[in-house]
């Protein structure tokens, strides 16, 4: 019998939604037309990164940058309390009962995502034991500056991020769940892994 903690980590994206919250909090933000002409924009560079030509971090990066750049920290805050609220939807039952079943049992949960932990989070109950791990975004003098704090939460930065919060020594059993690529390393990580779980 393993006697150690139990710590369950989820991706967010795909795995605790159905879709993607990034091309979601724009087009709710910003507006459906201002979000095509925005993508065919960039549809150029997306090309290249789903081609893997380009790196997966930085094209995020400038799309966000041309999106949110100068919005004041507070109004993009609020933005992200709005969204969660209205787009409760999004996620899947199957995997919210399995996080909820964590918690009430005790156990440490993770939310680990390549989204802005600023939209992530409000979409959970505040917990002592539940933590939002995503990608962080820079401000200065109370506005956003387009850039990334922390590099993009995604591959083996989940892994590295996870060792951040729960420490280098692995004295706990992690469970992971994923669904896409960007997950591959959080789940073979993790002593039990499961590929689209709540599908």
């Amino acid at each position: 019998m393993d006697n150690r903690k139990q710590v369950f980590a989820f991706d967010f994206d795909g795995t605790l939604t159905t879709k993607d919250t990034f091309i979601a909090f724009i087009r709710y933000t910003r507006g459906t037309l201002r979000f095509l002409c925005g993508f065919l924009l960039f549809s150029p560079l997306l090309v290249l990164m789903k081609l893997r030509l380009y790196p997966n971090y930085r094209a995020k990066q400038q799309v966000f940058s041309f999106f949110f750049r100068g919005t004041p920290i507070k109004r993009f805050d609020e933005q992200c309390v709005a969204f969660a609220s209205h787009h409760r939807q999004l996620l899947r039952s199957r995997g919210i009962s399995t996080l909820n079943d964590a918690l009430t049992a005790g156990h440490r949960v993770l939310i680990v995502s390549a989204s802005i932990d600023n939209w992530v989070r409000p979409f959970f109950p505040l917990s002592d034991t539940l933590t939002v791990i995503g990608t962080q975004i820079e401000t200065s003098e109370g506005r956003i500056t387009g850039r990334f704090l922390t590099p993009n939460c995604y591959g083996a930065e989940k892994v590295r991020r996870i060792k951040a919060v729960m420490g280098e020594e692995k004295d706990y059993q992690l469970t992971a769940f994923g669904d896409s690529r960007g997950d591959k390393e959080m789940l073979d990580y993790a002593d039990k892994g499961y590929f689209k779980p709540f599908r």
